[in-house]
């Protein structure tokens, strides 16, 4: 029988494991900084295993890899099964064990060899060269940890392109020049010159503001007018609903598919801007050339929503201790539908057992404590990956429906759409339309150029307001406006902004009076006119509000008027509220409850100012 090394290191660090748990369980990023060649995905032949490729020392390694095992913040395990090179198989196990303040980190290797050579060469290469990697690694972990970092750009770094210096400089004055923030810009610039390959290949705005310490709006500004101006490029990833890993890569949103399949999770999922359609960027290849290399395909901090991952022979079971925030989890498997909702309370139980079985999940709510003993089980024949994950999606994505809702995007990529006839969700935005009380009788009584010069004023008047408040300007019709927003407070805001701005101009100018009508609901994106579009009800009953506005109003849906942050807004800024009783056009079955803003300057419908009306709060 051939004989097994088994190798145990430990060292005792300074940091807690919940600290040191980021950057250990990142295997990606600590493979690349230990040394470790990149490694190649190959076709995979065995359902739930994942065929790799590396070359070490001019050999090719090829083997098998077992889903990883975790348990945050204590413990990770993979296990491979090798085809070639000189192992037969190789089991890796992590453990971050308390101890005191701080954490003894055990890593234990089981290898074993596939014959002469590897008996020889597995024991030099992990005491030699392995040990003393690892090591320095965990230790330079250690100092980050206890220096309160997120992250810190470390690893191999990319020689610049030659001329790149001068292109930098050419680029930071363009975007100094377009009143972008001079201190972030000079941050960015200094991203690109010096972060390691790993950073550099997938940066994240709002990762990048967090690490800064500023508005995660004005960094997405940033590199949305950096890409523009030749210094980074973006990419839209589309992202698995299950393991969240990104399945499907597009240069431009109209290679952004709606249908697409995960290898990993053995599913085909349906896309939507919400959720599942990141934006990220990475270095103008023409400044740096950032190759994507992977280190690592499976570790726990690919799916940091995933708190716990346990692979159970059939009928298998295993209890784990973990460490739990507050909040929404869901216990489920891999390969099978559903799950079983589970609430982390300070007054819920501090253990429970939770069984995958062919006939489904219940339905009941577990609520467990922060810190509980939990069992998972496998009922099935077939062996199950089992898995606890936290039900909230990460707060430092840019998703599609975020970005191209933004007017900073709409303006410097107009032509960024979908392919014709594609139609994707993107979840529930607010959405405004406008129009001009009485343009017509403008142009008559002003003359045709100078009233088009009035509704181009207008256009600009709205349009600063809806960007201050996180909007868009989708697109005008005539004299009308359709705007988009992710918060109906923003819309109320800009709305009402802009409508007191035109209504009572500086100095002589002619005043000019806004209907509007806004309803938040979830949308379809479109490409129309080679524009990205929004339709739907929810769009259609938008612009059915219009019709209801007697001038310098406001008529909302109670979608709108409910929101907490309109309320509050309404009820400090003083404007008064009424109920509107009317029907919707082509909606004559559907009985909405709608909302009028009246505002000191509201129009009556014979053309006098009305004042504000009694007040309904």
């Amino acid at each position: 029988m051939t004989r097994e090394f088994h190798f145990r290191w430990q060292w005792d660090l300074r940091s807690p494991p919940e600290a040191l748990w980021p950057l250990v369980a990142d295997t990606d990023r600590f493979n690349a900084e230990a040394g470790v060649p990149e490694v190649h995905r190959a076709p995979r032949s065995e359902p739930g295993r994942q065929r790799l490729t590396m070359k070490v020392t001019g050999m090719t390694l090829e083997w098998d890899e077992a889903p990883y095992e975790w348990q945050a913040p204590r413990r990770f395990a993979v296990e491979r099964v090798y085809r070639s090179g000189p192992m037969a198989r190789m089991r890796v196990q992590a453990d971050l064990e308390p101890r005191g303040t701080g954490t003894r980190l055990v890593y234990q290797l089981w290898m074993a060899p596939s014959g002469l050579l590897g008996r020889i060469v597995i024991p030099l290469r992990m005491n030699l060269l392995t040990k003393p990697a690892f090591g320095a690694v965990f230790r330079k972990y250690d100092e980050i940890a206890m220096a309160g970092k997120r992250e810190e750009a470390a690893g191999e770094r990319a020689a610049l392109e030659p001329g790149a210096e001068e292109r930098l400089a050419q680029i930071g004055k363009a975007l100094r020049d377009a009143s972008l923030d001079a201190e972030l810009v000079e941050n960015l610039l200094g991203f690109v010159r010096g972060s390691d390959r790993l950073s550099a290949m997938r940066l994240r705005p709002y990762a990048l503001a967090d690490r800064w310490g500023t508005s995660r709006r004005k960094v997405l500004d940033l590199c949305l007018h950096a890409t523009r101006a030749g210094l980074l490029v973006f990419r839209w990833d589309m992202l698995c609903p299950s393991c969240r890993g990104a399945k499907g890569i597009s240069e431009t949103l109209a290679g952004v598919k709606r249908q697409v399949h995960c290898e990993s999770c053995n599913i085909d999922f349906e896309v939507d801007f919400e959720r599942s359609v990141e934006l990220t960027f990475r270095p103008n290849p023409a400044v740096r050339k950032v190759d994507i290399v992977e280190f690592c395909v499976g570790g726990p901090r690919m799916t940091p929503h995933i708190v716990a991952q346990q692979v159970l022979a059939p009928g298998e079971s295993r209890a784990v201790d973990l460490a739990l925030a507050p909040g929404a989890y869901r216990v489920r498997s891999r390969s099978d539908r559903g799950g079983q909702h589970v609430r982390v309370d300070a007054a819920g139980a501090p253990s429970a057992a939770f069984a995958a079985r062919p006939e489904g999940w219940p339905s009941a709510e577990t609520v467990l404590a922060p810190k509980a003993a939990v069992t998972f089980e496998n009922r099935f024949p077939e062996p199950r990956i089992l898995l606890l994950e936290r039900t909230a999606w990460a707060d430092d994505a840019v998703t599609a429906a975020e970005v191209t809702g933004t007017q900073t995007f709409r303006d410097l990529f107009a032509r960024e759409a979908l392919r014709p006839g594609e139609e994707i969700e993107v979840g529930s935005l607010c959405v405004l339309f406008t129009d001009l009380l009485e343009s017509t009788r403008m142009y008559r009584e002003v003359g045709d150029a100078k009233a088009f010069g009035l509704v181009m004023r207008h256009f600009d008047v709205l349009k600063r307001h809806i960007a201050d408040h996180d909007g868009a300007l989708v697109k005008t019709i005539g004299d009308a406006v359709l705007a988009v927003f992710r918060r109906p407070v923003s819309a109320v805001r800009a709305l009402l902004g802009a409508s007191r701005e035109l209504s009572r101009p500086a100095g002589d100018a002619r005043p000019m009076v806004l209907k509007a009508g806004v309803h938040f609901g979830p949308c379809i994106a479109v490409t129309l006119n080679d524009r990205l579009d929004y339709f739907g009800s929810t769009v259609n009953i938008a612009s059915r509000l219009v019709g209801l506005c007697s001038g310098g109003d406001l008529v909302m849906s109670s979608e709108v008027r409910r929101d907490a942050e309109v309320e509050g807004y309404l009820k400090e800024a003083a404007f008064g509220v009424e109920d509107v009783k009317a029907a919707l056009k082509g909606f004559d079955e559907v009985r909405f409850d709608l909302f009028r803003v009246v505002t000191p300057w509201v129009v009556e419908k014979g053309g006098e100012s009305a004042g504000p009306k009694t007040k309904r709060f």
